[in-house]
């Protein structure tokens, strides 16, 4: 009996074949492999320095001696310490400015409220004979009075100006006061030339049966200013009901 004659077998099936198929795979997996590591070796630091570098545009640093924080103060707020973590505050803002150094005694010469569009001049006043903090002349209306007997502008204590709500003759110089948000500015121009800039903390309306001395016109350390003005209920018999207090204090001189 002849033996059949076996075919040759496909080139698919040949041993050469999968062993050359089988390290083409394993070569492309080992490739793409090591491209994945890499790219997640690169993320890492640059997710880490991006909070650096966002401090360091914030500050205005252009060093990397800053930018990293390195040496005695430096990199501000953008820097972290020897141990990893950042210097200042945790919350992202920037660390407290120092108070400005009180002026020595200067008068008032003119007072500005931006937000307000007041630009007026400043005139001294004093107590009546009821020793009640006087007003400006009623005839005056523009005019904003300050209390002599108290700190000048930038001086440290609690600094007085008063003006008018309005007059018989229509609104003055404090007439939008009570809409004073806090944080905006009160500049106070000096007859030395220089200028105190006050920052409003708050605003508030004390009835005038009620009004708190203590509070208003009591000693402070820092240097402040009071801006005193009318307002509640108006009657022509006994006048306005409330007054309002702009409660400020000294962010800078120039």
């Amino acid at each position: 009996m002849v033996p059949r004659r076996r075919g040759r077998r496909p080139w698919r099936l040949r041993r050469a074949y999968r062993l050359a198929r089988t390290a083409v795979l394993t070569a492309v997996l080992v490739t793409v492999g090591m491209r994945c590591e890499g790219h997640r070796d690169h993320g890492a630091p640059q997710r880490a320095a991006g909070p650096r570098a966002a401090a360091t545009a914030t500050a205005g640093t252009e060093g990397p001696q800053e930018a990293e924080g390195d040496g005695p103060g430096g990199g501000g707020s953008g820097g972290a310490g020897a141990d990893g973590e950042r210097s200042g505050p945790r919350d992202g803002t920037a660390p407290a400015a120092p108070p400005p150094r009180p002026l020595p005694r200067s008068p008032a010469a003119s007072l500005r409220i931006p937000s307000l569009g007041i630009d007026a001049p400043v005139t001294g006043i004093g107590l009546d004979a009821d020793r009640q903090l006087q007003t400006p002349p009623v005839d005056k209306p523009k005019l904003v009075g300050w209390y002599r007997g108290g700190p000048t502008p930038g001086e440290s204590g609690t600094a007085l100006a008063v003006g008018h709500r309005d007059t018989r003759t229509g609104p003055a110089v404090f007439a939008a006061l009570g809409q004073l948000p806090p944080g905006r500015r009160i500049e106070v121009r000096r007859a030395d030339g220089r200028t105190a800039v006050y920052t409003v903390d708050k605003v508030r309306v004390f009835d005038k049966a009620r009004f708190p001395d203590k509070e208003v016109y009591g000693p402070a350390r820092r240097p402040e200013l009071h801006v005193i003005t009318c307002g509640g209920l108006y009657t022509r018999r006994t006048g306005y009901s409330s007054n309002v207090v702009v409660f400020a204090h000294l962010t800078s001189t120039k």
